[in-house]
């Protein structure tokens, strides 16, 4: 809390008899003037600066910075900001708990307590990304499935079991509870937080950061949140404020309502279209206007979801009546919602019809525009109506110099099938952007009992999944009877988590995968997830296509992506007679009296012993130790080498000199890119390490769940097989040129020569380096590499603060230069001219010499762009600032 209290802002609020201490926006409003049309986002940014103003970290200038901007819609000023908790899942925690074990292993060897490395913000940690499809279409896929998740996941759950015991303030929800964003939002969240301090309860806005990029998906509940890396999570979670620019915000007026047939993810993808051309990395976007009467906090939630496809910080929706309904149909306690409306009318930050708050720049849709859409084949921002899906899966065939006719002939179930270019062959109702979301999971529900009704069924090439974000949905499924039909067209039970979403796709049907791969087809997904990244799906499906669930049911039905399925069939039925989309889409009365069958008694029965897990997480057996007791023949948990020079002065820094390029990108190079989280192929270096140590390929699991051994991460590092280095022709996957012998080796094995030669490395990049997940080891698997800086056009957020905070130097082409204007190869030798007196956004100068000594000369701009991350790059990354400081306090 606060230390010092400036502009006297101390209240009390007294809701059903008991007292609330806060501090008021209104007694601000006395010094800073006008605040009631500053945006409900920035209201909440400032309150925090309030009850955390120190005169040290924060001051009165960073208040009135806020009361500025409420004249301006701008500012330059850097603040520091304090979430009340922080939000983990498994792929990203897994590493964050090493590294937080391997500080409390430095501590005691610095000679002080274990314990002085805990967390101080509390810690959810959800596990949801773990488990994979291996099993579908039956009633027993489930079972199957999480088996299979604890025999291969068993080690890193033991681990996190060990984290749960040994740090306070830190809970883990084990596996096969559902998504970390969908626990988020249907139970986590309070909107309204509360804590105990000198004897007092304190009110405050239910903040959050979490460690997956998705973490905005609450902003639908008004809770302000944002994903960031788990190198910057940590250091919230050790106390350290989180430095930033104070935002632009884009106002986003939603008019109108959606019209018969149009679900929330049509208008979600809209969005993200209109926003990403608009331009809105590192702003927040707030939403307002008459549209949000009629818009459920369902759909909120799924806009929110999508806040890092359309590029912004978080997009963010007031308290309303709306979010009170949703909180009480999820079985919040009354005491609760009736503290939340209060605390919300009070400050400013509630939504009253006809509100226009002031903004940096705003943009208008009318809800009654949007059309059925989906996005693809490689990115969510790339709409295409239903009728242009066909024409555009075309198009990247031919952009692709394949045949479009090509076909292949196989045998399922001892009949005879032909495989066609574009056909559908995995549909995956998956993701906590629409899972979480009633309205069309009901509606995929229905699609399926018309189908089924008509005797229709997937086509037999087709893997279909169904991993919903909570158990919830099962039961309000089962409630309203169509969970027998969703079986009956193959969309049986697959798991509780992120699945296809994250890549755990599991093998497609063994003939249908072999024909892919003997015929190089170009073959097609529809997922209801968010992200469909070249190769992140599955690594031998070209095409992904973004889609509502129950277009993903229609589909899977129809078997290919080359039809207009607006009007053209989709199927015959039992009697030979065509079925088209509209005979089996239901009308949104349909829909609303099977949402009507949701109640907040299953919310409370799905959450019930939330934390307890089931007999597998219950059985695991786990020493009671402070500091962890690492097995150095351990595949998935190793003892990290960050910290090893801890005890050593830190150096000064000075210039790169003499750096090659270990790989040269274009544009859109995202951190699945960088960093894989699904397959790892046998014969690549990560493989061939794990076989090395006895593992079979069967057993390879995923890279995301190995994110614990920083030997198999590094060698996962650029290890995408559809990631194209422009330092090579006609080469796919991870792979670059050696210099100084002209060798195409795979990127690993080149880094390691140049370790090996003491050169220092570099990444050229273009446009948008680093979209995508909120992906530590998109950083540290660089910085294990030997990469010192990355050159790009420009970055997205969260990667861009992973760089600064692994210690590698971000830097930007200025004046619209790139690459390839300045006539760079990737082969040339870098000298990169800075020193200890590095500042925030100043401007350092670059030298390229070629291989005939001629140098191009030229200016990147620094994207260290705060005063913390010089301390923090300075001290080699955040985490090693946090540990020293530590250590030095409590020596």
């Amino acid at each position: 809390m606060s230390k010092i209290n400036s502009l006297n802002t101390l209240s009390t609020l007294n809701v059903g008899g008991k007292e609330y201490h806060y501090h008021s926006i209104k007694k601000a409003e006395e010094k800073l003037g006008d605040l009631s049309r500053l945006p409900k986002s920035m209201k909440v940014l400032l309150e925090n600066l309030l009850r955390f103003e120190d005169n040290i970290t924060v001051n009165a200038d960073d208040i009135a910075a806020i009361g500025e901007w409420a004249r301006n819609r701008t500012s330059k000023r850097e603040i520091q900001y304090r979430p009340a908790r922080v939000l983990m899942q498994d792929f990203t925690g897994v590493p964050a708990v090493v590294d937080l074990a391997a500080m409390r292993d430095a501590m005691v060897k610095a000679g002080g307590d274990a314990k002085h490395i805990n967390p101080l913000a509390p810690v959810d940690l959800v596990i949801d990304h773990s488990v994979m499809i291996d099993t579908f279409g039956s009633n027993s896929s489930f079972d199957e499935n999480v088996k299979l998740e604890m025999e291969r996941n068993g080690e890193r759950y033991e681990f996190l079991k060990w984290g749960q015991n040994a740090f306070d303030n830190f809970r883990v929800v084990p596996p096969g509870t559902g998504i970390c964003h969908q626990v988020n939002l249907e139970f986590l969240s309070q909107v309204a937080w509360t804590n105990e301090r000198d004897g007092k309860t304190w009110i405050m806005p239910d903040t959050c950061v979490g460690t997956d990029s998705h973490t905005p998906m609450v902003n639908g509940l008004s809770v302000l949140a944002w994903g960031v890396g788990g190198i910057e999570a940590e250091a919230a979670i050790l106390g350290q404020p989180i430095s930033m620019v104070i935002p632009e915000v884009v106002g986003f007026k939603l008019t109108g309502k959606l019209v018969e047939g149009v679900t929330a993810t049509d208008l979600v993808l809209t969005i993200v279209e209109m926003l990403r051309k608009k331009g809105v990395v590192g702003k927040f976007v707030e939403y307002y206007g008459d549209g949000l009467k009629d818009l459920p906090l369902a759909d909120r939630a799924t806009i929110s979801n999508m806040a890092p496809e359309y590029g912004a910080t978080v997009g963010f929706f007031p308290v309303d009546d709306i979010t009170l309904n949703y909180m009480r149909l999820t079985g919040r306690d009354e005491e609760i919602i009736a503290r939340t409306e209060a605390y919300a009318k009070e400050q400013g930050f509630w939504g009253n019809d006809g509100d226009e708050p002031v903004f940096t720049d705003t943009l208008e849709l009318d809800l009654g525009s949007v059309v059925p859409s989906m996005a693809g084949p490689k990115r969510p921002q790339d709409r295409v109506t239903l009728p242009g899906l066909k024409d555009a899966f075309d198009k990247f065939v031919a952009d692709s110099n394949d045949d479009i006719n090509k076909t292949a002939d196989i045998y399922l179930n001892d009949k005879k099938e032909t495989l066609h270019q574009g056909d559908v062959v995995f549909a995956a109702i998956t993701s906590c952007t629409n899972t979480s979301n009633p309205s069309v999971m009901m509606a995929a529900g229905l699609v399926a009992e018309k189908a089924a009704k008509l005797g229709l069924n997937r086509k037999p090439w087709v893997k279909t999944s169904l991993a919903p974000g909570s158990k919830v949905v099962s039961e309000y499924l089962d409630k309203a009877g169509l969970t027998k039909y969703l079986d009956e067209v193959g969309f049986n039970l697959t798991g509780y988590g992120c699945t296809a979403c994250i890549g755990n796709s599991g093998p497609l049907i063994t003939e249908v995968g072999e024909a892919i791969d003997q015929n190089d087809f170009a073959m097609s997904a529809v997922i209801s997830g968010n992200r469909n990244f070249e190769g992140r799906i599955h690594p031998q499906i070209k095409t992904n296509w973004i889609a509502s669930p129950p277009l993903v049911v229609a589909f899977a039905i129809a078997g290919t992506t080359r039809i207009d399925i607006s009007k053209d069939p989709i199927a015959q039925d039992k009697d030979g007679n065509d079925v088209f989309l509209k005979d089996i889409w239901p009308s949104n009365q349909e829909i609303a009296d099977a949402v009507a069958k949701v109640d907040g008694t299953m919310f409370r029965k799905g959450y019930d012993g939330v934390f307890d897990g089931d007999a597998h997480w219950q059985a695991l057996d786990v020493a009671k130790t402070e500091t962890f007791q690492w097995n150095e023949n351990s595949t998935y948990v190793q003892h990290p080498p960050y910290f090893e020079k801890i005890d050593q002065p830190i150096a000064a820094l000075k210039p790169i000199e003499n750096a090659s390029v270990l790989a040269y990108f274009g544009d859109s190079i995202t951190t699945d890119h960088i960093s894989p989280a699904g397959v790892i192929m046998a014969g690549a270096p990560a493989g061939l390490y794990l076989q090395d140590k006895g593992v079979s390929p069967k057993d390879f699991n995923s890279y995301g769940s190995r994110r614990g051994n920083h030997q198999v991460m590094i060698r996962g590092t650029f290890a995408n097989i559809r990631i194209r280095n422009k330092m090579l022709t006609d080469v796919e996957g991870g792979y670059t040129k050696h210099i100084p012998t002209g060798e195409t080796l795979p990127i690993y094995d080149a880094a390691m020569r140049y370790e090996a030669e003491n050169t220092p490395l570099i990444v050229l990049a273009g446009k948008e380096y680093g979209s995508g997940s909120s992906r530590d080891w998109a950083a540290k698997g660089p910085n294990l590499l030997g990469v010192k800086a990355v050159i790009a056009e420009s970055y997205e957020r969260i990667h861009r603060s992973n760089l600064i905070g692994m210690g590698i130097l971000a830097l930007q082409y200025k004046n619209g230069e790139n690459a390839e204007s300045l006539g760079l190869t990737g082969e040339e030798s870098f000298t990169i001219n800075f020193d200890d007196s590095i500042k925030p956004g100043q401007d350092i100068e670059v030298s390229a010499k070629k291989a005939d000594g001629t140098v191009v000369n030229f200016t990147v701009l620094c994207r260290i762009d705060t005063l913390n991350e010089v301390d923090y790059f300075k001290s080699g990354g955040i985490l090693h600032y946090v540990l020293r400081e530590m250590i030095a306090e409590h020596k």
